[in-house]
């Protein structure tokens, strides 16, 4: 239960960097995707239901203050983070190539597939365009980001680990 309440904190917490801090360091109108960072580290760090999870409501807040449609966002993190969630079995806190390396893929494939959905249906077929000037940016800005961020994320997943194991020794 405390994990899944920490959870939702960092999830707003990043929400409130995202919409607010992170817009007036923007480069072109974009920002650093931070509900990405969260659904991909909590994911790797915690197996495929939490990222599934975190991915849903990640996204289901993205789409209510963000989207043009309600749910876009929240499928397209939720496969994301129950994707990510796989790499658990492999993750080890001290690499940090393989978290950094996820969070990449995870916004590119956000960014393309919501090119898809949004754009390339409606016959707007300029993916040149919107690659250079929208989902590269994106990547680079989220990735760079992602460095500072997701050892503070890291950091939080540990202490509740700490704290839960404290937790249950009392018991035994």
């Amino acid at each position: 239960m405390r994990k899944t309440l920490v959870t939702f904190v960092l999830i707003i917490i990043c929400f409130i960097f995202q919409s607010s801090v992170f817009s007036y360091f923007s480069f072109g109108g974009i920002v650093p995707n931070l509900l990405i960072i969260i659904t991909a580290s909590t994911a790797m760090m915690r197996g495929e239901k939490a990222g599934l999870f975190t991915g849903f409501f990640a996204g289901l807040l993205a789409d209510i203050f963000f989207g043009d449609f309600i749910c876009i966002y929240a499928i397209i993190y939720m496969y994301e983070g129950y994707i990510c969630g796989f790499f658990h079995r492999v993750f080890f806190p001290d690499n940090y190539i393989l978290p950094l390396a996820l969070i990449s893929i995870s916004d590119f494939i956000s960014g393309f597939i919501y090119y898809i959905l949004m754009f390339l249906l409606r016959a707007r077929f300029d993916m040149g365009h919107y690659m250079t000037h929208v989902i590269i940016p994106e990547l680079i800005y989220t990735s760079v980001v992602a460095v500072f961020v997701y050892p503070i994320i890291l950091f939080v997943n540990t202490k509740m680990d700490m704290i839960v194991s404290k937790g249950a020794r009392k018991f035994v």
